[in-house]
């Protein structure tokens, strides 16, 4: 293995899909026992689009009327989505929370990116108590921009005064691993911990490789 001359000195997580398990389908699954029809409302209706204008700090107030005049037939299961929200925030990724753990251990400084509403992080933020230990966290609903949008890795970087050359991102968006790697972070797209740590030791950071397979 090659270790590059200029090692990464922090850490950039995105969280949901690489630190905490967020999917539709946890709140779904219960309220639409058709897999076709549940199919057909999360690509039609309640798309990750519409979410996105959430995470792009529109109010859910706005968005619930919006839909639900759109679609009046569906306008129950469209309220639930603001209403029973915390229900598909599932659990931490423990594994890539020990990678966390371990990077900081080493004393690397780690900071979160994440697009998610200012109005339902709040909500659930109590259940992960890791996000505490970031030594920062910029939130796409509190700043209006979203990733892959260029500007807000140029915002994380002013913030908290990273240089992407030096800045290792995490991510389990192809889109946004590409705005990433364009802007110069040695980026990596989540797939699991294993391969996580591979990328990290990769970049110059001696996390352990992690258990071996049998």
């Amino acid at each position: 293995m090659t270790v590059p001359q200029r090692a990464a000195t922090a850490v950039v997580f995105d969280l949901g899909g690489v630190l905490i398990d967020w999917r539709r389908e946890f709140l779904y699954e219960q309220l639409i026992a058709d897999p076709e029809r549940r199919s057909w409302f999360l690509d039609t209706v309640c798309t990750l689009a519409w979410n996105a204008d959430g995470d792009r700090g529109r109010p859910f107030a706005e968005l619930v009327a919006e839909r639900s005049a759109r679609v009046p037939d569906e306008a129950d299961l469209i309220a639930a989505y603001w209403q029973r929200w915390d229900e598909m925030s599932g659990p931490a990724i423990d594994a890539t929370v020990a990678v966390l753990d371990e990077v900081q251990a080493l004393g690397l400084p780690t900071f979160a990116l994440t697009n998610w509403s200012a109005e339902t992080l709040p909500r659930v933020r109590h259940r992960y108590g890791f996000l505490d230990s970031f030594d920062g966290m910029l939130v796409s609903g509190e700043e209006g921009i979203i990733k892959p949008d260029a500007a807000i890795y140029r915002l994380l970087c002013r913030r908290f005064g990273l240089t992407p050359e030096r800045t290792f991102f995490v991510d389990d968006s192809v889109a946004n691993i590409d705005t990433a790697r364009d802007l110069g972070f040695v980026s990596h797209r989540f797939v699991d911990a294993s391969a996580l740590r591979s990328a990290l030791i990769a970049s110059g950071i001696p996390v352990s490789p992690g258990p071996r397979s049998p």
